[in-house]
């Protein structure tokens, strides 16, 4: 069995082929979803980096985490909408690959920073340490890719 033929072929894939207004609004599902990983992951990492620090991070930090997980979600299970349209074109895309390989870093990223001692000490509300100053640069500078990447996509 072609996974890549099965994709293209489920019903979501042929509904959003079918109709300009259904891609319409999955797509901008995807947006939403990224721009509510921006909205929140730059920020936060910027707090973490060293700006902002009349914000309190314990109080910042929970709730930006929780909406940057929900525009994960969002742009993940959206963005996979969109790829089953045309998967063979996507998957013959170098910014496409360059996304997704992006993307994996920056999620494990996510995983390594909030998993180590220093990011938990820095939502204590101590000072944040260099490791998790450096892990916030890290994934500033992955979201931020991530993005070019989805905006090269189109170009190819």
């Amino acid at each position: 069995m072609d996974v890549v033929a099965t994709l293209a072929g489920w019903p979501g894939a042929v509904w959003l082929q079918r109709s300009g207004t259904a891609y319409l609004f999955i797509n901008a599902a995807h947006i939403l979803g990224i721009g509510l990983i921006l909205g929140a992951i730059l920020p936060l990492d910027l707090r973490l980096i060293g700006l902002f620090r009349q914000v309190p991070l314990p109080v910042l930090a929970p709730f930006l985490t929780r909406v940057a997980a929900v525009g994960v979600c969002t742009a993940i299970l959206t963005g996979f909408w969109l790829f089953t349209v045309q998967p063979d074109e996507y998957l013959n895309n170098t910014a496409f690959l360059a996304k997704l390989a992006i993307l994996a870093l920056a999620i494990l990223n996510i995983g390594l920073q909030h998993g180590t001692r220093f990011y938990n000490a820095a939502l204590k509300g101590g000072p944040v340490p260099l490791p998790a100053r450096v892990m916030a640069a890290t994934s500033a500078c992955f979201w931020l890719a991530a993005l070019v990447a989805g905006r090269w996509i189109g170009f190819l």
